[in-house]
């Protein structure tokens, strides 16, 4: 499953019309297409031999999914394979509730609210991990669980799939972007100011990662992934696009439009950057964690 090196060009061509379609009116969006992609492509470069060769064996499987549509070729595809199954509506409209688990940013993080019957992304992270590790299922069953765990990882680290401010995640905040008017908070966080964080990285964010970098950016239980999201949410993206306290109530209510400023992107890159590279070096620790022989390890939970 080698894969060959593609230009900032390509991937900036990608990215763009990837963008455009998700800006199109009920568009899914759920952290871009672009930035799932190079989240299973920093995961890949990061996982150990026998996690790869694994991996490899199940893809191969894709055939059993029933899913011609959405292809997943390699675990670049195999991170937006989530969403993309979501356009069938009528067999995958029930896991749309596992994508996310938001907590107002003004109250306290609870890990345990909103994600009844598990119905939430990061009970699902927990779930289809112990399901990719078991090994007594078949092989559809465990390359489902691979794709909805590596896609989830990812949406764990998107500060608004953790945080909002009674908006859908931002999604009812309209934003411009610079000169860009009629988007919204939440899509701006999923595309353009992720692609930008990405293609703008220097090195590349896709790499293999020392183990001094990983023991900084890696480890944590996805209750802790959420934390850190919310967090970020609430210290960060709010106060970004609306230049004041979201949780401060002599002030009133946050308006229901905002702008990012160029300034306010730029700020804004250094987050995206980071929360991008640790949803793949914390998926590449599942992933070796899962293919690794004997009993997945207990998770301290909060």
């Amino acid at each position: 499953m080698t894969r060959e090196p593609v230009s900032r060009i390509v991937r900036s061509l990608v990215a763009a019309v990837v963008m455009a379609a998700l800006a199109l009116p009920g568009a899914a969006s759920a952290w871009g297409y672009y930035a799932h992609s190079v989240t299973g492509e920093i995961a890949w470069a990061n996982v150990s031999p026998h996690t790869r060769a694994a991996i490899t064996r199940l893809l191969a499987r894709q055939d059993q999914l029933g899913t011609p549509g959405c292809p997943v070729a390699d675990l670049a595809e195999a991170a937006t394979w989530a969403d993309c199954v979501r356009s069938e509506g009528w067999r995958w409209g029930y896991t749309a509730a596992w994508h996310y688990r938001t907590t107002p940013i003004c109250r306290a993080y609870d890990p345990r609210a909103n994600c009844s019957g598990g119905n939430c992304v990061t009970a699902q992270i927990e779930r289809n991990q112990r399901i990719l590790a078991d090994e007594s299922l078949p092989d559809n069953v465990r390359l489902e669980a691979l794709l909805f765990l590596v896609h989830f990882v990812g949406d764990v680290h998107m500060p608004l799939h953790s945080g909002d401010k009674d908006d859908r995640g931002g999604n009812d905040r309209e934003t411009a972007y610079g000169i860009v008017p009629g988007r919204n908070l939440h899509s701006i966080w999923d595309t353009a100011l992720a692609e930008r964080a990405i293609t703008s990285a220097d090195p590349s964010l896709v790499r293999r990662y020392t183990a001094a970098e990983r023991a900084d950016l890696a480890g944590g239980t996805p209750a802790d992934w959420g934390r850190e999201s919310w967090q970020a949410a609430r210290e960060f993206v709010y106060p970004n696009a609306f230049d004041r306290d979201p949780c401060d109530e002599t002030q009133g209510e946050l308006p229901d439009e905002t702008a990012l400023t160029q300034e306010d992107i730029v700020a804004a890159i250094p987050l995206s950057q980071r929360r991008v590279t640790q949803a793949g070096l914390r998926m590449a620790q599942m992933l070796d964690e899962a293919f690794a022989s004997g009993p997945l390890p207990v998770r301290a939970r909060d």
